[in-house]
């Protein structure tokens, strides 16, 4: 399969990775009855994913009643309106099979959805800022989620909104992710730098023992070297007075001749051993006494067996040692590795650069909400989140709700990745799919299937510039961090994916009827099921309590899930998880949590 310029290729099957269906008959062919390819021309699967983002997927219709047994046949038609959408079913007589659209305000903080059903609103919404969603337009509710729920038929469809802007198909959760850790082709060429500069970086090459470790026979405490069974007459050091005890050898100064058999010489820890030493007595297991002659004899009441307490040379690694491969990340206790093993400089690749830009007018920076005005949340919230991801992010930048102002900064940005928050949807203040068009930007990913954070942006702005715009919401916005920032900016920075994780849950979750919901859990210990995930309080998409005590986000499929279900975690990249691994940086203010 062609690359297409996302540095990977899918393995072939496309439809059973992601679960979607382009029409295939059970018997594994495309099209309706007798295996008739219905659609012959149709691309390859990658193709098919970034049609579905650009609102150019093709329209899937079943043909007659329901238990007719008719087959579905599948048809190219461009997805420009859910309304349009709606006629074309409608034509063919058939019922929707439409995909629930970013334009669906559901939230399980509304009134509607206590029965985990979906509150729907016909009108245009836009996350203000940071700060609550507001909608208008009629709403119904649907009963609790059940197999029928799946069956619904096809919601009133919305406006094309803001500049006529077609409304996409949202993209399924996981394939939103695929897409963007595919979106390049990999990270950029890697660097050569000091140790220090290369904290939170991801090695470009293995990192191979320059010599052995330890490079020669150490003594492992403080005590005598002995050569042979004692007991041991106590040698005084070459140079040294022979009055008083003798001064031994200390760590960073080498033995400048050998220890004979019988004889003994004090020894500090990590101090060459001197050779003929056979072992190392600790300090407390000797007895040193003074003979008739002046000299003195060190007694132990126990032998000391051959090689105790000596760390021989090579112990750890011999040179060429492969110590760690190509890809692992750079942390404090590597940069220790790698500077005993001989190094001064590391091969790395760079981390990627982000730039933040904070969108609202309602937004303030500093004191209470007031005359209709709130605090932005996400400004403070975003820089260190993302160097906890190894990513380089200056402090973020609030700009007015203007479009020219919002173009320039794009523009004239630099970062690898432009973050923007709020304006993704189709209100007349939502300016982020406007620019992307005078920007000539490709698009992605627009919209997906995952809720809180469904109106999420991915788009291209050059070769090797993206945008990733993130509701307006808080935890909308988290969702849409976790969606489509943190896979590109993985593979911009050469990190390998988290291993998946999954936990049973310590209650049971709500569901939304087609699309995934993104739940903040912390990790609890049951006395008889062990480790489980509870759910917290305060998820709605404007809330940031119940993520700001989380250790992960728990995947939660369509319709919800039980009690004791085994869900996918995403965990945060503060909690003590394979997926932990920031650094501090000045820029930010980030600390390491404390213990307590």
């Amino acid at each position: 399969m062609t690359d297409r310029g996302f540095g990977k290729e899918f393995d072939g099957d496309f439809e059973g990775d992601f679960g979607w269906d382009f029409g295939r008959e059970p018997g594994g062919t495309v099209g309706g009855a007798g295996g008739a390819a219905v659609d012959e021309g149709r691309g390859d699967p990658f193709e098919e994913a970034l049609a579905l983002a650009n609102a150019t997927a093709p329209l899937r219709v079943r043909h007659g009643a329901e238990g007719s047994g008719a087959g579905p046949t599948t048809g190219r038609v461009p997805y420009a309106t859910r309304e349009a959408a709606a006629a074309n079913s409608s034509a063919t007589g058939g019922s929707h099979d439409i995909p629930y659209t970013p334009d669906d305000p559901f939230s399980l903080d509304d009134p509607m959805a206590a029965g985990n059903g979906a509150a729907r609103s016909s009108g245009p919404s836009r996350a203000p800022g940071n700060g609550a969603s507001r909608t208008s337009g009629p709403s119904r509710a649907s009963g609790p989620v059940g197999p029928e729920d799946h069956e619904d038929p096809a919601d009133p469809p919305p406006p094309t909104g803001h500049g006529s802007r077609p409304t996409p198909v949202a993209v399924p959760w996981h394939t939103a992710r695929d897409i963007a850790e595919r979106a390049v082709a990999g990270p950029p060429e890697p660097a050569t730098s000091a140790l220090g500069d290369a904290l939170g970086r991801t090695l470009a090459a293995p990192l191979t023992a320059l010599t052995d470790l330890p490079s020669f026979d150490t003594s492992a405490m403080d005590g005598w070297a002995v050569s042979g069974p004692g007991p041991w007459r106590l040698d005084h050091p070459a140079g040294t007075s022979e009055a008083g005890p003798p001064p031994g050898i200390l760590a960073g100064h080498a033995p400048d001749r050998a220890l004979h058999d019988g004889h003994a010489i004090p020894i500090a820890t990590g101090a060459r051993v001197p050779s003929g030493a056979t072992a190392v007595l600790r300090s407390e297991h000797g007895e040193v006494r003074e003979l008739s002659d002046g000299g003195r004899r060190l007694y132990a009441p126990q032998p000391a067996p051959p090689g105790q307490d000596i760390r021989p040379r090579g112990q750890e690694c011999r040179r060429g040692d492969q110590l760690l491969p190509a890809g692992a990340l750079v942390t404090p206790a590597v940069l220790g590795l790698a500077a005993a093993a001989g190094y001064d400089e590391l091969t790395a690749y760079r981390r990627p650069r982000a730039e933040v830009l904070v969108l609202g007018d309602e937004l303030l920076d500093h004191g209470l909400p007031q005359e209709g005005r709130i605090r932005d949340a996400l400004g403070p919230m975003l820089a260190p989140w993302l160097h906890a991801l190894g990513v380089e992010a200056a402090a973020p930048r609030h700009l007015a709700d203007d479009p020219d102002t919002l173009y320039a900064a794009v523009a004239e940005s630099t970062a690898d990745v432009v973050i923007t928050t709020g304006g993704t949807a189709s209100g007349p203040l939502d300016h982020v799919h406007p620019i992307l068009r005078r920007l000539g930007a490709e698009v992605l990913v627009d919209g997906v299937a995952v809720r809180p954070g469904h109106p999420m942006v991915l788009a291209r702005l050059a070769p090797h510039r993206h945008l990733v715009g993130l509701p307006g919401n808080p935890l909308a916005a988290v969702s849409g961090l976790v969606t489509l920032a943190e896979p590109l900016l993985r593979t911009l920075a050469a990190r390998p994916p988290a291993a998946p994780y999954r936990t049973p849950l310590a209650a049971p979750v709500h569901g939304h009827p087609r699309d995934t919901r993104l739940v903040p859990v912390a990790y609890r210990e049951d006395e008889r099921h062990g480790l489980m995930a509870a759910p917290l309080h305060f998820h709605g998409p404007a809330m940031l309590r119940g993520i700001a005590a989380a250790d992960a986000l728990a995947v939660v499929p369509p319709g919800g899930a039980e009690r004791g279900t085994e869900l996918e975690l995403l965990e945060l990249p503060w909690s003590a998880g394979p997926s932990a691994g920031w650094s501090p940086g000045s820029s930010t203010g980030w600390t390491a949590p404390g213990d307590g």
